[in-house]
């Protein structure tokens, strides 16, 4: 017996650094050549309302304000990316959080830089479950 096709929408964010480094067509040809169809693309400024309640399971923790200071510091470029297991795919095309830690061949280890700053600038976020990317959607495309 086979499985089902498994296929998902996910939030891929190209944070302020990615595309202050001009990154973010670099993504998205990663993300379209791994077979992944491009739903939604939108350059955007993020406001603090919004980064709070994308990172709402961070509330209280040390590094959120920091971490919502640096993703309001630019423009982010928001998709929406489809396929079979995109969730997890998108994820291990992105590699580790740490860009130190992130394997050749990834987003992070190939392109990512750890500055030794309050918040690494690892260039890309994906949504880790179906709810969140459910949740993440939501928000920054609800028209979807």
């Amino acid at each position: 017996m086979t499985d089902a096709p498994r296929t998902q929408r996910t939030l891929v964010l190209v944070k302020p650094d990615g595309v202050r480094r001009g990154l973010a067509g670099e993504v998205l040809r990663r993300i379209e050549a791994k077979g992944y169809t491009l739903v939604a693309v939108e350059l955007r400024q993020a406001d603090e309302a919004l980064l709070t309640e994308h990172y709402a399971e961070h509330a209280g923790k040390p590094f959120l304000p920091p971490l919502v200071q640096m993703m309001a510091s630019g423009p982010v470029l928001a998709i929406v990316a489809e396929g079979h297991r995109v969730i997890e795919g998108f994820r291990s095309l992105a590699g580790a959080t740490d860009p130190t830690l992130a394997q050749p061949g990834t987003i992070r280890g190939d392109l990512a830089r750890d500055w030794g700053r309050p918040v690494i600038e690892n260039l890309v976020h994906g949504s880790d479950s179906p709810q969140s990317a459910a949740r993440e959607i939501a928000l920054w495309f609800p028209a979807l």
